[in-house]
């Protein structure tokens, strides 16, 4: 990969970090075309089951690069990285700050570890614009409507430990400690079966706001290609075996 996003694997854990301290981790396009190369790679590795996305340096990201954007546009890669996300889980883990495009990269993630202290909030408003990666559609189906509109309307972060509270933030972590208890998270997860993990995840998202008729229909699509696969085999024998189970995710 770029030098702009940095791999590590971990059994079948994938650590994400964006790599461009010196610009707080913003996103160009260099950096954008390298994640969605990267998330494509996790995606189609059926050795991994989950990632974790975090930043260098002690920083989350500052979103878009503001002054590659003056120069080049839109960084290519992060619409699509931020429209699309991933198809297995991804777990976002933020130290430092989480503003703007930063608290969208981490919204497009399916959780969110956050390191105590830390900011969270859209304050584009104050700049004469608004969040546009997401965030404003995203953000109130995580926390309360009141809380997603004030945030939007003032500009005004919240901490950490009050996303915590409303359930934006699924873990708490101390300074500094955000990928390792995402890392521990991630890996709970990847325990489990690596095609069932991924349908359960694009389930929730993909039903919401849509009726029961709707979501049983939804559902059946990823039904028929879990409940044939070989890992849905693999786990009854297992269990039969008193065993661990070994997925192959396929």
């Amino acid at each position: 990969m770029a030098d702009e996003i940095l791999t590590e694997t971990r059994g079948r854990v994938l650590l994400i970090t964006l790599n461009r301290p010196e610009a707080k981790n913003s996103v160009n396009s260099a950096l954008g075309q390298a994640l969605v190369a990267t998330i494509e790679s996790l995606d189609e590795d059926d050795a991994l089951t989950a990632a974790v996305l975090t930043g260098a340096d002690g920083g989350f990201s500052a979103g878009m690069d503001l002054k590659a954007f003056a120069k080049e546009g839109m960084p290519k890669g992060f619409g699509q990285f931020l429209e699309k996300g991933s198809k297995k889980p991804l777990i976002a883990a933020v130290e430092g700050f989480a503003l703007a495009g930063g608290l969208e990269i981490a919204l497009t993630c399916d959780l969110i570890v956050a390191a105590r202290g830390v900011k969270l909030g859209i304050p584009e408003v104050n700049k004469g614009l608004f969040a546009a990666g997401g965030g404003l559609f995203r953000l109130p189906n995580r926390v309360p409507y009141g809380v997603a509109m004030e945030m939007a309307l003032t500009s005004d972060p919240i901490t950490a430990e009050t996303a915590h509270e409303l359930g934006l933030v699924a873990r708490l972590a101390e300074p500094g400690q955000a990928a390792a208890v995402a890392m521990e998270l991630a890996e709970r997860i990847a325990k489990n079966a690596p095609l069932a993990v991924a349908a359960s995840k694009q389930i929730i998202r993909e039903t919401r706001g849509l009726t029961e008729e709707e979501s049983w229909a939804m559902q059946g699509e990823h039904a028929g290609r879990v409940f044939t696969s070989e890992d849905a085999r693999e786990g009854p024998r297992a269990f039969a075996e008193k065993r661990e189970p070994r997925w192959t995710g396929r």
